[in-house]
């Protein structure tokens, strides 16, 4: 496969009568954003403002946040819209970077988190750094919770390719190659180098917990094999509400950040040789099937010597982190793994849920119960009251002047699992 990224640098974003973008500056049609996400008969009304970095501006409950992309050969979140399912990961994609669609409204389900544009908490999400186009959506009353899931996840999808489209007219951008020969040409392109695989864990849990794979559920998945190149398309899109901190919002699985560390040091340092994106499902029989499958594409197909797994969500998905490392351990693939920490708020209680003795190479994401207490913003765009039910809030966040006290846990992105996060942990 090869993919040509096109990034076009956003600026700054206003909102004005047609879709624009000149000298860096993103200008938004109102009311043709408007009239696309109201085609759903299921939404009712839509607002669309602006948040910028460094505004005193707090977007609460955000539902995802969607990098804007466009393929004018081919689909962007191929299998989403419409019925053909065109292969993702090749040709040319434009992408239009420092800017992003966020998604807000009524509440959905109370993992959902917050942005804020400056102040302390924005140093704990990188999407306090974009320029962000924010849909306010109301649903139809007759919709129930995991239909409002999928109109917000549609609307956010739908406004991303629509604005991506804009930066076609470009008339300068950066361009990433990627190249991803077949498995076999992979295995012997380094062969002074480890071969290191990627274990990629995506929520498959139903109760709001999914993920889409080429638009179709990953419940519907055992442990597959994927290309970077697929992620940086959209094959891999977010359709879950699961705690805000540790969300990978379709925004990460876009820009994986593991994905592109190891392709920096491709060649290099390793020899990158595959992706295996793992489900993480509800029973123990569908978790010890998927870290079989796992371990054993891992050993027997890509031949690693190393291997990276990052997880998404906290609680019983530590299982799988945990069990697909000792069975690649004990295979000899030296492993590391990405993991969030749930020590209490005084950072004294039982950090992880479950641990296995093979688990010696631990990069810690931090204690996701930390408290922090945020000032009060002059905008609000969202619904504020809705803290009292979003993970890391409680019926006492808000305080008498203002002022929020939220656990790390409700800051979209916070402690991401992917490691692209302010928070860490050190040994001492």
């Amino acid at each position: 496969m090869d993919l040509e990224l096109r990034n076009v640098q956003v600026k700054d974003v206003v909102l004005g009568d047609k879709n624009d973008l000149k000298d860096g500056v993103l200008t938004v049609d109102v009311e043709g954003l408007k009239k696309l996400i109201l085609e759903d008969p299921r939404v009712t009304a839509v607002k669309v403002d602006l948040a910028k970095p460094g505004e005193s501006c707090r977007i609460l409950p955000v539902k995802d946040v969607v990098e804007p992309r466009y393929k004018p050969e081919g689909e962007i979140f191929p299998g989403v819209f419409g019925s053909d399912v065109p292969e993702a990961g090749s040709g040319v994609t434009y992408v239009l970077k420092g800017c992003a669609v966020v998604t807000t409204g009524p509440i959905v389900g109370f993992q959902e988190g917050l942005i804020d544009m400056s102040g302390p908490a924005a140093q704990y999400t990188l999407f306090s750094k974009l320029n962000n186009v924010v849909l306010h959506l109301t649903k139809r009353e007759d919709v129930d919770q995991h239909e409002h899931e999928e109109v917000v996840r549609m609307a956010g999808l739908k406004a991303a390719r629509w604005l991506g489209e804009v930066a076609v007219k470009a008339e300068s951008y950066d361009s990433e190659f990627y190249h991803w020969p077949t498995a076999a040409e992979r295995a012997n392109q380094y062969p002074d180098l480890p071969k290191v695989v990627y274990v990629c864990n995506c929520m498959a849990q139903g109760l709001l917990h999914d993920t889409y794979f080429y638009g179709r559920d990953t419940k519907q998945l055992v442990p597959t094999v994927v290309s970077p190149t697929e992620f940086f398309d959209g094959a891999i899109i977010s359709g879950n509400c699961v705690s805000p901190g540790s969300k990978t919002t379709t925004y990460h699985h876009l820009n994986n950040a593991v994905i592109k560390a190891l392709w920096a040091k491709h060649g290099k340092e390793l020899n990158f040789v595959g992706i295996i994106l793992n489900p993480l499902m509800v029973t123990l029989k569908e978790k010890q099937r998927d870290i079989m499958m796992s371990v054993r594409i891992a050993t027997e197909e890509f031949g690693a010597d190393a291997a990276i797994i990052s997880q998404e969500g906290f609680g019983n998905p530590t299982t799988d982190l945990m069990h697909v490392c000792r069975g690649l351990e004990k295979r000899g693939v030296k492993t590391v793994i990405i993991t969030n920490e749930d020590a209490g708020t005084d950072g004294m209680s039982e950090s992880l849920p479950d641990v296995v003795t093979e688990a010696n190479a631990i990069v810690s994401t931090g204690n996701s119960n930390a408290t922090i207490l945020l000032p009060k913003m002059d905008r609000v765009l969202g619904e504020l009251k809705e803290v009292e039910r979003v993970t890391g809030g409680n019926v006492d966040s808000i305080k008498p002047d203002g002022t929020l006290l939220l656990e790390i846990h409700g800051i979209m992105g916070g402690h991401n699992l992917q490691g692209n996060t302010y928070l860490s942990a050190t040994t001492v």
